[in-house]
C-alpha cells in the first residue's frame, strides 16, 4: 500500500510517496511560484503512479474539509479554491483527504514521532499560530475541519485586532511576527540585520532583556491557551512545531514553568510539553496518515 502525502503551505509545496508503515519512499518541495495550480499538478505528475492508494493533504488554511475548499491566507489566488477536486483530476479515481496542514502536524507527530500517549495537542508556532488534535488515536477535525485551531482561542480579550477579525488572539502575541512587533513597541533595536524571529531569539539566547520578555509573554499566552484546552479535553501530552520550536528551552522552559505555575485540577498538572521530534516532515507524516486511515489502515506504531 503505498499513498501520496501533501504539505500544502504558504510558500512551498512538499510531497512525499509513503508506505503504510511511514516509511518515505521519495520526497520533494517546491516553491508556491506564480501558479500554485501548476505548481501542484506538476508535483503530483511526478510523484503518482501505478498502485497509488490514496492521498491524504494537510493545508495551510482556513480550510472547509467538507467542501474540500481552502483559502490559504499567503495564497491570495487560492479563496475557496477547491483543493480535494483539483487533486482529483490530477489522480482519477484515487480517494483524496484533507485537513488542515497543523492537525496533520499533531497527527504526524502522535503516529511517527515516537508519541506512546493515546491523545495529543500540536500546536505550530511560526508566522502564524495554529493547531490539531488527536483523540484516541484519531485525527479530531471537527465540524468544519478546524477542530484544535488554537491560534484564535481568546487569551486577552483587550488585546490587539486579530486577523481573523476578533481582538487578542493567542496569534496576536505568539507568532513570531506578533513577538516581533511587541519587541519593537517596547524600544528593542537591531544594530545589523532584519528585526525578524530569527534576531530576536538570537538576542534572546543571548541574554537581551527586551527579547526574553517577549519570550516570557508568548509562553504565558501559550500557558492560558493549552491549559484552557487540556481542562475541555483532557489531553496530557503537548507537542510544539514550526519554526519558533527552534527556539527550544528559550521558549519551552517557561512555557514548562507557567503551566506548573497555574495549573489546578490534578489533571493538569501532569501536562508534558515537548518539541516536535519529526520537525518539517510532520506534516507530511500526518498527512500519509489521513489517507492510510481512509483506506481503512490501522496506524502501525513504528516503536
Amino acid at each position: 500500500m503505498t499513498v501520496l502525502a501533501l504539505d500544502i503551505g504558504g510558500t512551498k509545496f512538499a510531497v512525499a510517496r509513503v508506505a503504510a508503515d511511514g516509511t518515505f519512499l521519495d520526497r520533494a518541495e517546491h516553491p508556491v511560484g506564480q501558479s500554485p495550480t501548476a505548481t501542484l499538478r506538476g508535483l503530483v505528475a511526478d510523484f503518482a503512479g501505478p498502485g497509488l492508494t490514496g492521498v491524504g493533504i494537510g493545508s495551510a488554511g482556513p480550510i472547509d474539509a467538507a467542501a474540500g475548499t481552502v483559502s490559504p491566507i499567503n495564497i491570495p489566488r487560492w479563496r475557496e479554491f477547491p483543493l480535494v477536486a483539483t487533486v482529483r483530476r490530477f489522480v482519477p479515481g484515487v480517494p483524496v483527504s484533507l485537513a488542515g496542514d497543523a492537525q496533520c502536524m499533531a497527527l504526524g507527530e502522535w503516529w511517527r514521532g515516537g508519541r506512546t500517549c493515546s491523545s495529543l495537542l500540536g500546536i505550530v508556532v511560526s508566522t502564524g499560530v495554529g493547531g490539531g488534535l488527536v483523540i484516541d488515536g484519531r485525527p479530531w477535525t471537527g465540524r468544519t475541519g478546524n477542530a484544535g485551531h488554537i491560534g484564535h482561542v481568546i487569551v486577552d480579550p483587550g488585546g490587539e485586532p486579530c486577523v481573523c477579525g476578533a481582538r487578542g488572539c493567542l496569534e496576536t502575541i505568539a507568532s513570531g511576527p506578533g513577538m516581533v512587533r511587541w519587541a519593537l513597541a517596547q524600544g528593542w533595536t537591531l544594530a545589523m540585520g532584519r528585526p525578524d524571529a530569527r534576531a530576536l531569539t538570537a538576542a534572546a539566547r543571548d541574554g537581551a532583556r527586551i527579547p526574553l520578555a517577549a519570550f516570557g509573554r508568548t509562553a504565558a499566552a501559550l500557558a492560558t491557551a493549552i491549559l484552557n484546552t487540556a481542562a475541555v479535553l483532557d489531553v496530557r501530552d503537548v507537542v510544539i512545531g514550526g519554526g519558533l520550536s527552534a527556539a527550544g528551552d528559550l521558549l519551552l522552559d517557561p512555557l514548562r514553568d507557567t503551566i506548573a505555575e497555574r495549573a489546578g485540577m490534578p489533571y493538569l498538572r501532569d501536562l508534558q510539553v515537548s518539541a516536535t521530534t519529526l520537525h518539517r516532515d510532520a506534516g507530511l507524516h500526518g498527512a500519509a496518515a489521513l489517507a492510510l486511515l481512509a483506506a481503512g489502515e490501522p496506524l502501525r506504531e513504528p516503536f
